[in-house]
């Protein structure tokens, strides 16, 4: 498995619902402009300890939990930044498919950083 890779954000509004807790919410503009990849949840586990409110700053951990030619699994944790408490954990796996749905390899850009090895059909070109 692959080491955790934090980020910090604060909690804007927009990502709120009325009563000012976190939302979940992805994006994955770039693969989708630059190499006609999406990536599709097919399979999503969350387990919610505590609620991140407005304004707070919070801790994302991810790491890479299990990647293949078509597919790539995460686990994350999220922390509260100020106290350090665990406020949820998850899991989530995922297929890249084409514009058209399809499921499609990732692209050499990617695959390093997701720990998929290159074999010697892709580096080559084929």
């Amino acid at each position: 498995m692959s080491e955790f890779y934090e980020t910090k954000v604060r909690v804007r509004y927009v990502e709120t619902d009325q009563m000012g807790v976190v939302y979940h919410a992805n994006f994955y503009r770039e693969m989708e402009q630059k190499d006609d990849s999406f990536i599709v949840v097919v399979e999503t586990h969350c387990r919610h300890l505590r609620p991140a409110r407005y304004d707070d700053v919070i801790k994302i951990r991810t790491r890479v939990s299990e990647a293949g030619s078509r597919t790539v699994s995460f686990e994350y944790e999220v922390l509260n930044d100020a106290t350090g408490e665990l406020l949820a954990t998850g899991e989530t796996k995922h297929v890249v498919c084409d514009r058209q749905g399809r499921p499609k390899q990732i692209s050499n850009d990617y695959r390093a950083a997701f720990g998929v090895a290159l074999s010697p059909q892709t580096s080559s070109g084929s």
